[in-house]
């Protein structure tokens, strides 16, 4: 790895005109059609989540269930509701994952790397990640040290994130930036920058697949987690990457996303960023726990005219 080619610089962000950008996305109208096809996309990106202390086997079966199938209403519908794209669990629960999904083209994602803090030896790290793929995770959400990037060791955050990749062996990496704790939308660019560009300057980038890597808003412990001006300002990233050659990044915005609504403005967000690429969960994420029941109550509500109890949604 060349350090000029680590260390270039990153483009300053206007920060009063990407907020006006990110507030204009909420403004596009979405006609029925349209929206009841976009709710369902937005399913098929859930990376659907749970990342508690109380985590059990039991609950991540569950969880595997629902994603398998959303729509558990008697409700009938006109077309059926996707499977998500993904089951995010912590990495000791990987293997009741892989049961449970057993025979189903969900992958299952596992925040290793010492989520949420980072803040564990790297050799530790990496053997969680090891231990993780062996275990039968498909994906690996890393954390990346914010303390290393927040005191200027832009290096030794890159290698970080190149050994971390390396230890994923054929798992897909997602790199989280936690961007609540960068403070700043010109931190976030620049994170995004040197994130990308740590593995495509490490030996063997040329054979790096679209989709193979995602940059990430948050790990969902802190507040704020996404937010649309932060998203925007990574997906920029992604669009000069691929502007200049490289290949095509994916993004995962995690955090804070609960309203079909929400879901909405980001894919009308990703679509006139990136372009319709862009708009398959090969290459976008949604990161979250409650969205799944939301999309759902707004599909009822297209095909029936009512909202569904809660009662009449599994959890």
């Amino acid at each position: 790895m060349k350090p000029t080619d680590l260390l270039k610089p990153s483009p300053p962000v206007d920060a009063v005109m990407v907020k006006r950008r990110a507030g204009a996305f909420t403004t596009r109208s979405i006609k029925t059609s349209a929206k009841s096809s976009g709710l369902r996309l937005a399913m098929s990106m859930l990376d659907l989540t749970t990342l508690e202390g109380k985590d059990s086997p039991e609950k991540v079966r569950a969880l595997c269930a629902k994603a398998i199938c959303p729509h558990v209403s008697s409700t009938p519908l006109n077309d059926p509701v996707p499977s998500v794209a993904a089951v995010c669990v912590y990495p000791a629960l990987v293997p009741t994952a892989k049961l449970a999904l057993a025979g189903h083209p969900i992958h299952i994602a596992a925040v290793a790397t010492g989520f949420p803090s980072g803040q564990y030896p790297l050799n530790i790290r990496l053997q969680d990640v090891r231990a993780a793929v062996l275990a039968g995770a498909d994906e690996i959400d890393m954390v990346v040290s914010r303390g290393l990037f927040l005191s200027g060791q832009f290096k030794e955050f890159q290698n970080e994130i190149v050994q971390t990749k390396d230890a994923c062996g054929p798992a897909h990496l997602k790199i989280i930036l936690e961007t609540g704790e960068l403070e700043t939308l010109d931190n976030a660019r620049r994170a995004s920058d040197l994130a990308i560009d740590a593995l495509l300057s490490r030996p063997g980038s040329n054979s790096l697949s679209d989709g193979e890597v995602f940059i990430k808003t948050s790990t969902g412990k802190i507040q704020p987690a996404a937010t649309m001006p932060v998203t925007l300002v990574m997906l920029e990233a992604i669009r000069d990457t691929f502007v200049a050659g490289g290949p095509k990044i994916g993004m995962k915005p995690a955090g804070g996303i609960r309203t079909a609504k929400q879901a909405l403005h980001y894919l009308v967000m990703v679509k006139e960023t990136l372009g319709d690429d862009w708009l398959t969960p090969n290459l976008f994420r949604f990161g979250a726990s409650s969205l799944a029941n939301d999309i759902l109550r707004q599909i009822l509500k297209l095909e029936t005219g009512r909202y569904a109890s809660s009662w009449d949604l599994g959890e």
